[in-house]
């Protein structure tokens, strides 16, 4: 039942396609975590940080490596496709609404 609603929901075919899509999240999930703390590491926060620096920091560093990582393992995994269509859809949330002009408004204009 629930691969029946992820199959209708993301216009996918299989539930072999299903299982590689939620697998690429799991491993893509876990990679952000251990090269999150990496990065950290790299940069030099660490737990006495401010939290004024230390939130924004993870939120964009997570951001980040997590959506880089989904294409890389998404791609090796065979499924770049969807996990690009994936994340054009996630970041077009994100992009300001475009107010769309018609001829009715160019001339109202003019």
């Amino acid at each position: 039942m629930m691969f029946e609603r992820l199959k209708k929901r993301w216009n996918i075919a299989s539930n072999t396609q299903v299982a590689i899509i939620l697998v690429v999240f799991a491993i893509t999930g876990s990679a952000t975590v251990y090269l999150k703390n990496m990065f950290f590491t790299l940069i030099g926060i660490t737990a006495e940080t401010d939290l004024v620096v230390r939130i924004p920091v993870y939120i964009a560093s997570v951001l980040i490596i997590y959506n880089i990582l989904l294409l890389i393992i998404g791609f090796v995994f065979g499924q770049f496709r969807f996990f690009w269509a994936f994340e054009k859809k996630f970041f077009s949330r994100f992009a300001p609404k475009r107010k769309r002009s018609s001829l009715v408004d160019l001339k109202t204009k003019a």
